[in-house]
């Protein structure tokens, strides 16, 4: 039988693909790559671009191609069968990437490379090609005498199979507890989309009323509008335990020490390598300087926002007491007394908005807003094969007609799909051949998915989402680089990767753009503008409360990695606390084990750089304010954050690529004014 995991494809037979497929054809990749990479050092003395790195890249696309299908589908359609053929190439992948890391011939070939005349003739991508790569194999332990090069290996290998498992663990605990209703009177409060999900997702079990679960699109309506408050703490301690030694799956998939070995591991490789911790060590591919300059930025954010977050605290706290007699706020009353808070303060909930946004329109006013912002078309794709009957396929086509890149929207939240949004990689765009083979990208969400007959309903939160990870992906497909290192979002510092993504949330407020976006899904008419004013006037509704829990994730991952202290346990508990009692106002109860799912750092590749959610929205609320100068739609100013930002990738320094875009560095005064953060 052919491997669909080796066999030339234009884009990836996910049917095809079994779990069998897995181990053999990334065992065959492995061995090939290494007997070519020797073959080619052994083939010349004298290295060029032509003679060998162009073929490496071919070697690392070969592999890409086909572990990417394996680790998106472990993601989006995950089995038993695929998660152990999944978790056995795991470390075999991590094994090979050290090799190159530390392969004593390549280092010298780049270093030549480098140093000869030929370096200078390069364009400025392939020179940033040739010096990440000299980074990169000093970070990967090139200069370890051979003992501890072979110690750094058998972290890297163990780092990798522990953040699988973190995030297995974190699924697992998330879709291994429900609560099965069959007396509507518990659901008081809900809005009928979500008991219509609820309704829906028992049936789809077998099971008469009604099935909450702890994916978001059934939890976040129980915080917000259920009525009984038994029943929001029940999910509250549910949620907020998962993966725990702590609540009433306690210690099934408790992903404690799982975090204590993780820790301790990035500890031990950050001063193998010669950085103090690994806080320090994460920023060698950062934009950030040093530690201490991420944590004044965070500190000064946080002196800022959390006088504010206190006072809304204790405006909250007067409404409860005030309008419903409640004297104490418990964690699983402040969704539900904010969301009636807003209602008394605006007239306006998300369920409101909800009917004027169905994807039916949401997606095509999406397209219409990149088309009138970059000067592009979206246009729908058919024949092309899915991994499920929910996904859709698109590409992307410039003013002349020429195909840019295609992607995959899977929006629905379902059983087996890992939870949150993310964009990735399918293909990367690179030159082959002297053609251009174009970039491919998965765009995943979790929403509510569509009940009945009628389309699926958005929230104003979920569209934002939307256009978050639409602009991650923008940021892959519009490249206009052809090397593999540095094209689209691949070689961006981390701290600067969300600058695209969250630049694009802001025309969700734009009312030329909500024109675009809105329609009432029964009678098609637009948003109104009354509604529109108090949306508006909503935008910032405890603007210092959700700072203050931004800054609460970005302090807690950064002070975690970089005062980590080794042979002592206990330690993530302690810092969030110590963090908590700095930055928060709200403390949640003691049992509350959030960090055992916090995947983000622990499996998700922001370690050490949670921080950059904030760092890069300062580049972003920067960035649109040129738009605001100038018009949200003004084709000049869209065309230049196209030419300078999107195009580039990651082929020079983010921070030039924002000053060839701006004009000058950035400033943080837009974000405080965006954000509704007092001065």
């Amino acid at each position: 039988m052919r491997n669909p995991l080796l066999t030339s494809h234009d884009l990836p037979s996910y049917s095809a693909i079994q779990p069998e497929h897995v181990e053999p054809a990334i065992d065959r990749l492995l061995a090939e790559n290494r007997l070519k990479i020797e073959q080619l050092l052994a083939a010349n003395s004298t290295y060029t671009w032509g003679n060998l790195l162009e073929p490496l890249e071919e070697l690392e696309d070969r592999l890409n191609k086909a572990w990417s299908p394996v680790n998106h589908l472990h993601s989006v359609l995950d089995s038993d069968t695929l998660r152990s053929a999944y978790n056995l190439c795991l470390p075999k992948l991590s094994a090979y990437a050290t090799e190159l890391g530390q392969h004593e011939g390549l280092y010298q070939a780049y270093r030549q490379i480098a140093a000869g005349p030929e370096y200078g003739q390069l364009d400025a991508a392939q020179r940033k090609v040739i010096d990440n790569a000299l980074r990169d194999f000093r970070l990967s332990g090139i200069a370890l005498p051979l003992e501890q090069r072979s110690r750094y290996k058998n972290i890297q290998q163990e780092l990798t199979q522990l953040s699988a498992k973190f995030a297995e663990n974190a699924l697992d605990a998330t879709q291994g507890w429900s609560k099965h209703l069959t007396d509507e009177a518990q659901l008081a409060g809900l809005p009928e989309s979500a008991r219509a999900l609820a309704r829906q997702t028992a049936q789809q079990r077998d099971l008469a009323g009604w099935l909450l679960t702890l994916e978001l699109p059934s939890y976040l309506p129980v915080l917000n509008y259920a009525d009984d408050r038994t029943l929001r703490r029940e999910m509250y301690d549910a949620y907020c335990t998962r993966a725990s030694d702590q609540g009433s799956n306690a210690g099934r998939w408790d992903n404690g020490p799982v975090m204590e070995r993780i820790l301790a591991l990035r500890h031990e490789l950050a001063q193998l390598l010669g950085f103090r911790d690994y806080a320090e060590y994460s920023l060698a591919t950062k934009m950030a300087d040093s530690p201490d300059q991420v944590l004044a930025f965070l500190n000064d954010l946080a002196q800022r926002a959390r006088p504010q977050a206190q006072r809304e605290l204790d405006e909250l706290g007067d409404f409860a007491r005030d309008q419903f007699a409640i004297e104490r706020l418990d964690a699983w009353d402040i969704g539900y007394y904010s969301e009636k808070l807003r209602q008394h303060r605006y007239q306006l909930s998300q369920e409101e908005l909800r009917p004027y946004f169905p994807t039916t329109r949401v997606l095509p006013g999406l397209f219409a807003v990149a088309e009138k912002l970059f000067d592009i078309t979206v246009r729908p794709l058919d024949g092309v094969e899915v991994w499920h009957s929910d996904v859709r396929a698109y590409e992307i086509v410039d003013t002349e007609g020429v195909r840019r890149g295609r992607f995959y929207l899977d929006l629905y939240a379902r059983p087996h799909k890992r939870g949150g949004a993310w964009m990735d990689g399918c293909l990367a765009r690179r030159l082959i051949d002297r053609a251009v083979r174009l970039p491919v990208a998965y765009l995943v969400c979790n929403f509510t998915p569509p009940v009945g007959n009628d389309p699926a309903l958005l929230t104003h939160n979920e569209v934002v989402t939307l256009f978050h990870e639409f602009g991650h992906g923008l940021h892959h497909l519009l490249t206009k680089i052809n090397y593999l290192p540095v094209a689209g979002i691949h070689g961006v510092e981390w701290d600067a990767v969300e600058l695209p993504s969250q630049f694009l949330e802001n025309w969700c407020w734009s009312r030329e753009a909500l024109a675009l976006l809105t329609g009432h899904y029964q009678t098609g008419d637009p948003l109104p503008d009354p509604l529109y004013q108090r949306m508006l006037a909503a935008k910032n509704f405890q603007a210092g409360i959700f700072m203050a829990r931004q800054l609460e994730f970005g302090l807690f991952d950064f002070r975690l990695h970089r005062d980590y202290e080794p042979a002592r346990g206990g330690q993530v508990l302690e810092v969030l606390d110590k963090v908590r009692s700095q930055v928060a106002v709200i403390i949640p109860p003691a049992y509350n084990r959030f960090a055992n799912a916090f995947t983000h750092i622990f499996a998700g590749g922001y370690a050490a750089g949670y921080y950059s959610y904030k760092w890069a929205e300062v580049l972003s609320a920067d960035a649109f304010s040129a738009f605001e100068e100038t018009g949200v739609f003004d084709p000049s100013t869209g065309a230049r954050f196209r030419e300078s930002i999107l195009e580039v990738g990651g082929s020079r320094p983010a921070l030039t690529s924002f000053v060839a875009f701006r004009g000058r560095e950035p400033r943080i005064e837009p974000l405080l004014r965006l954000s509704g953060i007092a001065a």
